[in-house]
């Protein structure tokens, strides 16, 4: 059975662009996979420890060795990878804050970035995964924009996936999607393109 795992990062909810535009893109994914299965991952619902002490001596010495404290660290990140290589197809709908994704994504991608399990020997192991990211933003960041070299999201995400394996990547940038009218317009803007996305 094809499944799509549909990441969510922002707190907005009903008012949040990005989640509408992930709902949209699901809506058409499932239109065009009749019986697939969608898991859906709310960050912003999930507790996501920072990376501290007791999760560097679970991801980085045998289970055998860990202490309690280890177990329990990496224990979410082990679950956090495992829904990760069960998919076939990833999307991830976030805000774009202060150029750059939001700390509950970035807390979600050191889970996840994990050498010896998902990067060995810095090659990545999630080959033939496809994602499709969708950025909202306040500012308008699409080529030509004068200020396109503020988005830095993109590129690190594009990198930091491409790094464990997932370099089959569309970022679809729906920029100037501020609360109200504009996000509405937004979403509607991209119907097309989430259609052909999501069939594909």
């Amino acid at each position: 059975m094809t499944s799509i795992l549909a990441t969510n990062a922002s707190p907005r909810y009903e008012r949040s662009t990005s989640r509408k535009l992930t709902s949209l893109f699901v809506e058409k994914w499932r239109a065009a996979h009749p019986g697939g299965e969608v898991v859906e991952r709310d960050l912003v619902k999930t507790t996501l420890p920072f990376v501290d002490l007791p999760w560097i001596g679970g991801a980085f010495t045998p289970p055998e060795q860990h202490s309690p404290e280890s177990a329990a660290a990496i224990k979410i990140s082990n679950d956090l990878v495992a829904e990760l290589q069960a998919a076939d197809r990833i999307i991830i709908g976030a805000p774009e804050y202060n150029f750059t994704i939001p700390a509950v994504l970035k807390a979600h991608i050191d889970h996840i970035v994990r050498v010896g399990v998902t990067v060995v020997d810095n090659v990545g192991q999630l080959t033939g995964e496809k994602a499709t990211v969708l950025f909202a933003s306040g500012g308008d960041f699409s080529p030509g924009s004068p200020i396109e070299g503020y988005d830095h999201a993109s590129s690190y995400l594009r990198q930091v996936l491409g790094f464990i394996g997932i370099t089959d990547l569309d970022i679809v940038l729906a920029g100037s999607a501020r609360a109200g009218m504009a996000g509405e317009t937004a979403v509607e803007e991209f119907g097309e393109v989430l259609a052909l996305a999501a069939a594909a």
